[in-house]
């Protein structure tokens, strides 16, 4: 059989696939969700053939792509390949008002909130959330005004530091806005914190104000909070997403789809068979190993699939708990 009998190549509508995964979030939800924090990240995907667009990036010191994800909890709404030649931020504008807008097109109050490191605290991204009322939480890169605004919070950790010998917190907020790049003034939080290693100032920038969040709270139990969501993208590469060898963007992008899709159906299998079982927080490759590849012996008759599996399979409890909640 020639080449054009065996192969075919896969037509597919990015925009059905990207309305989809909200759709599914979507679906997920008995009822309406009273608010809703979407996390942002870029992460780098190597490249190590000559497959269209490949930029060497300096910071993760090889050729890649630079994929644009977004989750809702563990949820994933949004897997964009992009070349990395390009800001980190780049295009998440045009991917959150079309996710904001499938949203509240069924839930028109829901308060929305985004999330994500100071590679997105741009003022393109910030001014669209103050336009259509989503608030931000977003990392803000350190500079030598910033550090020298918490000068004295700084010292006050230096001095706790030396007193107890232990990694020393100081809070504190204000308001600031960049000499050229920002449009107006907006909330900071800054954390002055002093290691052994020396000092280790963070900054946030926030539309949320003191009296829906402290700064130490935003700072410690909100914003800290993203960084489940890069256990989310490192199982991404557990379901093959760094697989990207064809010569054609689309066609890597369609193999990105594949991985997302593969994850969304894990996750769904993960909170609603697996709830309540000592797999219920497992990895994606986890339940693949131990809960899909299994030896089984088929048998087919008018009626029924039979399916016999090995006595000593040691997870036994856990598969027959998730197959009849799926059943149920």
């Amino acid at each position: 059989m020639g080449r054009t009998g065996r192969y075919h190549k896969i037509g597919y509508s990015a925009d059905a696939l990207d309305r989809l995964l909200a759709d599914l979030y979507i679906e997920s939800h008995a009822t309406p969700p009273t608010q809703i924090v979407l996390d942002l990240d870029a992460t780098d995907i190597p490249l190590y053939g000559h497959q269209p667009e490949r930029f060497f990036h300096g910071y993760y010191d090889s050729y890649c792509y630079l994929p644009l994800y977004i989750f809702a909890g563990d949820q994933l709404l949004c897997a964009r390949l992009r070349p990395a030649n390009q800001d980190a931020a780049a295009g998440s504008v045009h991917e959150v008002s079309r996710i904001v807008t499938q949203l509240r097109e069924r839930w028109p109050e829901v308060k929305i909130i985004l999330r994500a490191d100071s590679g997105f605290c741009r003022e393109e991204l910030m001014g669209w959330c103050e336009q259509n009322h989503v608030d931000y939480v977003l990392g803000l890169a350190r500079n030598q005004r910033l550090q020298k605004i918490i000068g004295a919070q700084m010292q006050q950790a230096r001095v706790l530091h030396r007193s107890t010998g232990k990694a020393a917190r100081v809070f504190a907020e204000f308001n600031y806005q960049t000499r050229k790049s920002w449009s107006c003034a907006r909330r900071v939080v800054a954390k002055a914190e002093f290691l052994d290693k020396g000092q280790n100032p963070r900054f946030v920038a926030t539309s949320l104000t003191a009296e829906q969040w402290a700064a130490q709270d935003l700072y410690e139990k909100f914003y800290c909070a993203r960084g489940e969501m890069e256990n989310r993208i490192k199982e991404q590469m557990l379901l093959f997403a760094d697989r990207l060898s064809t010569d054609e963007m689309p066609g890597n992008q369609l193999r990105l789809y594949f991985s997302a899709l593969a994850y969304t159906l894990m996750e769904a299998l993960r909170r609603l068979a697996l709830k309540g079982t000592a797999w219920a927080q497992a990895r994606v490759d986890t339940i693949r190993l131990k809960l899909f590849k299994i030896g089984a012996v088929v048998s087919i008759s008018v009626r029924r699939v039979m399916l016999a599996m090995s006595s000593a399979y040691p997870w036994k409890d856990i598969y027959a708990a998730a197959f009849h909640a799926l059943r149920c």
